[in-house]
């Protein structure tokens, strides 16, 4: 549903925003803009009335763009973004002169001073060209929350409608205030509409978003979880490896060259083991012993898969839940779009195994041994994250995580590469040369100890441990 002029005219008096001061800006996802106004004090003959806070919702969403008053708690943006910097640096603490429609044509002007200054906000409500831009007092664009240089909305440039868009007298449909369900004012009518129902901001498009993009997550983990199951009923009759060993010990004298079978009766019961031709009985018992000292290993390590599976699935679960329980759709886009959960990240990253270091906006984690090197290379670390490891030495796997976009900076680098000497037996000896590559272009050796990769196009780095970047690294800790 797209607002109609005279629906927009309706909800710019309801609000009756004149004389209202704007006290901060929001920005919860890129299209969409909350401004906290407010309003002015009204003197009556009886007593003055205090005004009140309002938050005017801008959305600029394809097929919700709309300006209303909001009643739902307003997110902030887990990072600031640009548009709503330039917005406080300007209109913060600013005085509202004058809000209306331009015509009919679905342009909203806000008139706003501030100290000396004045600015005119324009909020385009169309549904395939929506903008919010600033000008100043002679229609000179100071930014726009989409830049478009074709329409001449970039910085610099001059508004060319301004305000000289002329009334539609060619109307080739009579348009109406449209009746909505609820109860209260037209712009709390229109905040639950576009909550329940009213294009991409609605629960419901949300929560189907939130379900599509957990159903991948969750049929990997199950069908993850379904060939670990089917490993351990395998490996759960490892004993029988270790008593075919024994049988064909205890009955060499009975085995003759050649023999493919060793057939024996066993407390009632027939027994038939596989032999090989060319080997000999006690080299065939030493196999069937590694098959079982394998399985014996290899059961161990499949527990803890499923037991790490479980819990991986269960919190996909309780995060998918979470979603679907939200009910205000401004926190629940924010989620999405920002790829949270409603899940308290400090409890994920504490059962992140090893160490962490956070050097400015770079994320460096420290696996001190086979099993959290496992870990960490199965479930915390993705095909572009960087790898390092001592070239010469068993140690630590450090992990640099990857910033879209970004080079690894070479301080960054030297600051894995000492942590990777000194997590290793190679920091008595205090320097040491390193492998590094992509996570992605590592190869897990086959038969191998646990957590032992092979990389490839791998590079090399020498590093000498520089005590005092291990120091200021100690308090980056995590």
């Amino acid at each position: 549903m797209s607002l109609n002029w005279k629906e927009i005219n309706l909800i710019l008096s309801e609000l009756d925003l004149a004389g209202a001061q704007i006290q901060s800006v929001v920005q919860s996802a890129y299209d969409v803009i909350i401004l906290r106004i407010r309003t002015r004090a009204i003197k009556t003959d009886d007593c003055v009335a205090k005004g009140e806070t309002k938050q005017v919702l801008v959305s600029l969403c394809s097929g919700a763009c709309r300006i209303h008053e909001t009643f739902n708690a307003v997110p902030k943006s887990d990072k600031p973004l640009r548009f709503a910097q330039f917005l406080s640096s300007k209109i913060v603490n600013s005085w509202i002169t004058e809000v209306t429609q331009l015509g009919d044509n679905r342009i909203v002007r806000i008139d706003v001073k501030r100290r000396d200054s004045i600015f005119k906000m324009y909020i385009r409500l169309w549904s395939n060209a929506a903008n919010f831009i600033v000008t100043d007092e002679n229609g000179i664009v100071l930014d726009a929350m989409r830049r478009q240089p074709k329409r001449g909305e970039i910085t610099g440039a001059h508004l060319q409608y301004g305000d000289s868009i002329p009334v539609n007298n060619k109307k080739t449909r009579e348009y109406e205030v449209r009746e909505l369900p609820g109860e209260g004012s037209f712009n709390k009518k229109v905040d639950a509409y576009y909550a329940a129902q009213g294009g991409t901001l609605s629960l419901e498009t949300l929560r189907e978003q939130a379900r599509r993009s957990h159903e991948g997550s969750l049929g990997r983990i199950n069908a993850a979880l379904e060939r670990l199951r089917e490993k351990e009923a395998l490996f759960a009759g490892a004993e029988r490896y270790k008593n075919y060993g024994d049988l064909i010990l205890s009955n060499i004298a009975a085995i003759k060259p050649g023999d493919k079978w060793l057939e024996i009766s066993e407390d009632g019961k027939e027994i038939k083991i596989e032999l090989e031709e060319r080997t000999s009985p006690a080299v065939m018992a030493g196999k069937y012993y590694e098959q079982y000292r394998k399985a014996k290993k290899g059961i161990a390590d499949i527990q803890r898969e499923i037991t790490a599976g479980e819990r991986e699935l269960l919190e996909v679960t309780e995060k998918l839940n979470c979603l679907m329980n939200e009910t205000n759709p401004l926190i629940l886009a924010k989620l999405l779009k920002s790829k949270g959960t409603g899940v308290n990240l400090s409890k994920k990253e504490k059962s992140r195994p090893g160490l962490s270091f956070k050097r400015g906006d770079w994320f460096l984690i420290v696996g001190r041994d086979a099993n959290e090197n496992d870990e960490l290379l199965r479930r915390h670390v993705k095909g572009n994250d960087l790898w390092l490891h001592a070239r010469d030495y068993h140690g630590s796997y450090v992990f640099i995580k990857q910033r879209q976009g970004k080079s690894v900076p070479l301080d960054i680098l030297l600051d894995a590469g000492n942590l990777a000497i000194f997590y290793s037996k190679g920091r008595n000896a205090g320097e040491g040369d390193l492998f590094y590559t992509s996570v992605k272009y590592l190869r897990r050796a086959k038969d191998g100890p646990k957590g032992l990769v092979i990389p490839i196009r791998e590079k090399n780095l020498y590093v000498k441990l520089d005590d005092e970047r291990l120091r200021s690294l100690e308090t980056c800790r995590v």
